[in-house]
C-alpha cells in the first residue's frame, strides 16, 4: 500500500516498510527501509537528524548551514551540488555542463504495474508511485517509478529520462535506482565465477570506499551475476537483517555499494556506463531497467523466499507460470556432433522406457555443423544426419510418446557458413580489422533490423514446421567489438543489442506460448531476471558434476527459485572435472531444480537403468514440491556437508538433500534438521537408493568364500545385474524435534558394514522424505528403525 502524507511517501508490503520524503528544497530524502512499521510512526522520528554543520561541507543553500546533500540519505542525487558520492547520472546538459539539480515536480499513484516500451519488467504490482523530478535549469525530467508487490515483500524501482529542452542531453551514466542507508556493519554478498564455476557466493565487508559488481561482456555474465545482498555482520540463513537487490536486465550491468565518512551506505544499480553514451534529443525518452529490492529480518532464507515468490509470480509469465517442468533427456554429452537418426532414436527409445517426457536434440543438426567451426547462422537441416528432416525426426519422437525439443544458437555465426558468405555485414566486427573470435564464432548484429528479421523468420519456420514444444536457446561467447554500422553513436551499441534480443524473443515466442524456452549461454552466462521474462527456465551451468553443482545451485538459490534452474544427471567421470560421483548423488542434486538427463543410456548397466527409472518416478511424484516448494539452505555444523530442503506450500511435506563432499576418517555422528513445517507429528524416511558392489572395492574379496578380483569379470557382471539397498532410516517425531535435529545412523567408519550403516563416503548423499504422520505407519516409540539389504 502506498500512503502519501504531506511531503512523505510510505510504501508498505505485508512485512516491510519503505519510506522517504521531500525536503524543503525538493530533494528526496530516504527515511527507512525494514520491517513493517506501525501506522502511528511519523517520518520526523525516523529521519536522520541534522543539528550540527559537517566540516568541509558544500552547502546547498548559503543561508542554511545544516543542509548539505553530501550528508543526507537520498533517493536520487546529482553532480555539482555538493554530493561527492557517486551520482546515478552523468549528463552533459544543453549548456555543455555536467551540473544537474533534479528536484520534486509532481507525483501520482497508479493502481497497477506500469509497462515499458523498450524493456521487459515485472507485472502484477498492487500499486505504483510515479514521482517526477525536474532539473532546475532545463526542462529535463526524470520519472522515478516505485512499484509495490505486497505479498512478495518486494519494491521495484526504475527511472525514465525525458528531454523537453531544445538542445540534446548526452547521457554517459543513468542508473535505475539509488538508495542511501545508515550502515549496519554490512557485508556484501555477490555471485561470482566463470564458465563451469558460475554463481559461487563471495562475502566482502563494506568498508570506506566503493565496491562494484558489474559486467562488461555484453551479457549479465557468468563472472558477476547482477544480484547481490547486503547483510548485517552476524546474519545467518534464518536470522538477521538482509537486503536483496537484482535487476531485470540481460546486458552489461553495474552496481555499487559505497560507504562514506558519515557511515552512510549508498546503493546504486543500473546499466553499466562502460562504453555507454546516449544522445537524448528533444521529445525523446530513455527507459532504464527495473531494479528489485527486498528486505527480511529472517536472514538469507527469508530474503530468498521473497525473491523466489517474486520470480514465480511476477517475472515468469505465460503458459509456464507455476507449471511443472517436464523431465527431459538432452543428447549433447552423449554424442556432441557425432550422431545420426539411428543413434538418436535408440537413445530416445531407452529414455522413454525410463520415464523421460521430453527428448531434446542439441547442437549439430544443421548445415555443415560437424564441429564448432562451421554452420552457425544456417538453418538447413543436415540430411546426412537426419534424412527425414527435423519434422520427420520429431514425428518419430512423438510416436514414442515424448515431446520434442531443439537447440538453437541464433545470435551467432561462423565464418564458415552460408549466411556469413552471403552477408558478412551481419556480423559484429570493425571494418578493415581482423575480427576477434570466441569459440570459433562471431556475434550477429542485433542492432540491425535485417538481422533480427532473419533470425525471427528462420527460427519461426522450424518451430512451426516441426511442432516443437521446447527450445534451448544458446549464446556461447562474449561480445568484444562493440560496433554496428547501423548506429551513428557506438555508445548505444550494448543496450541496443539487448533491446534487439528482447524484440526477437518477443516476436518468436509471443505467438507461440506453448513452447517452453530454456535459455543457455555456455551455461549460466546469462542467468538473470530479464531473460526469465521470456525463458521460464535457464541452464544453470555446463558443469554437470553434482559436487560443483552444490556450489552453483546454492549460489543461484539466494535469488532464483528451483523452478527456473535446469539441472541434469550426466555420466561419471564428469566431462568437466573427471570426478567420479555416485549416480544417486547426481540425481539428488539435479532433482532440486528442473530435472534432466544428459548421458548415453546404452552405457548404463541394467541396475543403473532401474535406478534411473526409480529416480524419475520419485521426482514426478514430488515434482511440484521440488519446483515450487519453499526452499531452505539448512545450516550444517560440518564443513563437508551441504543440506538443502524444500517444503510444500501447505507445510506438510519436506524433502531434504543431505550431501557429503569429502568423507572424514571416523566421521562423527550427523543430525537431520527439518525446518519450515507446520506444527504436528511427522514420519521421516530415507528415499531408497542402490548400493553398488563396486563401491566396496577391494573389501569385497575379504567377505567372499573364494577370492575374486574386484575388477574381474565375475564382480563386474555382478555389479551390472545386482545391487543392494543402501541404509534406509525411518522415524516418527514432532516438528519441534525435527527443528532441533534428530541423530542419524553412523556412517561407514572402516570397522565393518551392516544394513544400518550409512554408506556415504566421498560425494555420497541421501534424500529424506518428511510427511505428516497419518496414524497408519507402523512406527512407534520403540520402532524407529533402519532397514537395509
Amino acid at each position: 500500500m502506498i500512503t502519501v502524507h504531506k511531503t512523505s511517501f510510505r510504501l508498505d508490503t505485508e512485512n516491510t516498510t519503505y519510506w522517504f520524503r521531500k525536503t524543503t528544497y525538493g530533494h528526496l530524502e530516504h527515511i527507512y527501509y525494514g520491517n513493517l512499521l506501525s501506522k502511528d510512526d511519523v517520518a520526523d522520528s525516523l529521519a536522520q537528524k541534522r543539528t550540527a554543520p559537517i566540516g568541509t561541507s558544500v552547502l546547498y543553500d548559503r543561508n542554511n548551514y545544516l543542509y548539505s546533500l553530501d550528508s543526507t540519505c537520498l533517493e536520487w542525487s546529482d553532480n555539482g551540488r555538493g554530493d561527492y558520492r557517486q551520482s546515478p547520472t552523468e549528463f552533459v546538459m544543453p549548456d555543455g555542463s555536467f551540473v544537474t539539480d533534479f528536484t520534486y515536480y509532481s507525483h501520482e499513484i497508479i493502481e497497477s504495474s506500469v509497462g515499458m516500451d523498450t524493456l521487459p519488467g515485472a507485472y502484477g504490482a498492487d500499486q505504483t508511485l510515479k514521482i517526477t523530478l525536474k532539473d532546475k535549469a532545463f526542462p529535463v525530467f526524470i520519472d522515478l517509478y516505485y512499484s509495490v508487490f505486497e505479498k512478495a515483500d518486494v519494491i521495484t524501482r526504475r527511472a525514465v529520462v525525458r528531454n523537453e529542452a531544445d538542445g540534446p542531453v548526452i547521457m554517459r551514466r543513468i542508473m535505475s535506482m539509488l538508495l542511501d542507508m545508515p550502515d549496519e556493519n554490512f557485508y556484501m554478498y555477490t555471485l561470482d565465477g566463470g564458465w563451469i564455476k558460475e554463481a559461487h557466493l563471495h562475502k566482502r565487508q563494506v568498508t570506506y570506499g566503493t565496491i562494484s559488481n558489474s559486467s562488461i561482456t555484453g551479457a549479465s555474465s557468468n563472472r558477476h551475476n547482477p544480484a547481490f545482498m547486503l547483510a548485517e555482520a552476524d546474519a545467518g540463513e534464518d536470522y538477521g537483517n538482509v537486503y536483496g537487490f537484482n535487476i531485470i536486465y540481460s546486458g552489461n550491468h553495474y552496481s555499487i555499494v559505497q560507504k562514506n565518512e558519515r557511515d552512510y551506505v549508498r546503493i546504486s544499480m543500473g546499466i553499466n556506463p562502460h562504453c555507454f553514451e546516449w544522445k537524448l534529443k528533444k521529445g525523446e525518452k530513455f527507459e532504464t531497467p527495473e531494479c528489485v529490492l527486498t528486505f527480511s529480518s529472517h536472514g538469507f532464507n527469508g530474503m530468498s523466499h521473497h525473491m523466489h515468490d517474486f520470480v514465480n509470480d511476477h517475472i515468469v509469465r505465460g503458459n509456464y507460470k507455476r507449471k511443472e517442468r517436464p523431465v527431459l533427456l538432452n543428447n549433447w554429452e552423449a554424442h556432441f556432433f557425432d550422431f545420426n537418426e539411428d543413434k538418436l532414436l535408440k537413445l530416445a527409445k531407452e529414455a522413454k522406457k525410463l520415464g523421460v517426457e521430453l527428448f531434446v536434440l542439441d547442437d549439430g543438426w544443421f548445415g555443415e555443423r560437424n564441429n564448432d567451426k562451421a554452420g552457425l547462422g544456417d538453418y538447413n537441416v543436415n540430411t546426412k544426419k537426419l534424412p527425414n528432416g527435423i519434422k520427420g525426426f520429431a514425428d518419430k519422437i512423438r510416436k514414442l510418446g515424448m515431446d520434442f525439443g531443439l537447440w538453437f544458437e541464433p545470435e551467432m555465426v561462423n565464418e564458415d557458413s552460408e549466411l556469413y558468405r552471403k552477408h558478412p555485414e551481419y556480423a559484429v566486427k570493425l571494418p578493415g580489422r581482423d575480427p576477434a573470435l570466441g569459440r570459433n564464432q562471431l556475434v550477429l548484429d542485433l542492432c540491425k533490423k535485417e538481422v533480427r528479421d532473419y533470425i525471427v523468420e528462420q527460427v519461426s519456420a522450424i518451430l512451426d514446421e516441426a511442432d516443437i514444444k521446447y527450445v534451448k536457446w544458446d549464446m556461447n561467447r562474449h561480445i568484444a567489438e562493440n560496433f554496428s554500422s547501423a548506429l551513428q553513436n557506438q555508445g548505444e551499441f550494448y543496450h541496443r543489442y539487448i533491446m534487439g534480443l528482447y524484440e526477437v524473443l518477443n516476436r518468436i515466442f509471443g505467438p507461440r506460448p506453448h513452447i517452453l524456452l530454456e535459455s543457455c549461454s555456455s551455461g549460466g552466462n546469462r542467468f538473470d531476471l530479464g531473460i526469465l521474462c521470456y525463458s521460464p527456465q535457464i541452464w544453470s551451468s555446463d558443469d554437470t558434476d553434482p559436487i560443483e553443482r552444490l556450489k552453483i545451485q546454492t549460489g543461484l538459490s539466494y535469488f532464483y527459485p528451483l523452478s527456473v534452474m535446469g539441472a541434469h544427471v550426466s555420466q561419471a567421470p564428469h566431462q568437466q572435472t573427471l570426478r567420479v560421483t555416485p549416480i544417486s548423488t547426481r540425481f539428488n542434486a539435479a532433482c532440486f531444480g528442473c530435472l534432466g538427463y544428459e548421458l548415453d543410456l546404452k552405457y548404463l548397466t541394467p541396475e543403473e537403468k532401474k535406478d534411473v527409472a526409480e529416480q524419475i518416478e520419485f521426482y514426478k511424484k514430488y515434482r511440484k514440491v521440488f519446483q515450487y516448494g519453499k526452499f531452505y539452505r539448512v545450516k550444517s555444523y560440518k564443513a563437508n556437508k551441504v543440506i538443502w530442503e524444500v517444503v510444500s506450500t501447505d507445510g506438510k511435506t519436506a524433502l531434504t538433500g543431505f550431501f557429503q563432499t569429502l568423507a572424514n576418517a571416523a566421521e562423527g555422528s550427523d543430525r537431520l534438521r527439518v525446518i519450515g513445517l507446520k506444527d504436528g507429528i511427522y514420519t521421516v524416511r530415507t528415499r531408497p537408493q542402490r548400493l553398488y558392489i563396486k563401491r566396496f572395492g577391494g573389501l569385497v574379496k575379504h567377505i567372499m568364500p573364494v577370492e575374486l578380483n574386484p575388477d574381474g569379470f565375475v564382480l563386474r557382471m555382478a555389479n551390472r545385474h545386482y545391487s543392494m539397498k543402501d541404509c534406509v532410516e525411518e522415524y516418527k517425531c514432532s516438528s519441534e524435534a525435527l527443528k532441533a535435529g534428530i541423530p542419524l545412523n553412523d556412517q561407514f567408519i572402516g570397522t565393518g558394514y551392516n544394513e544400518k550403516v550409512r554408506m556415504l563416503g566421498d560425494f555420497g548423499s541421501n534424500i529424506y522424505i518428511t510427511e505428516t504422520y497419518n496414524g497408519s505407519d507402523n512406527i512407534t516409540e520403540t520402532d524407529n528403525k533402519t532397514t537395509g539389504a
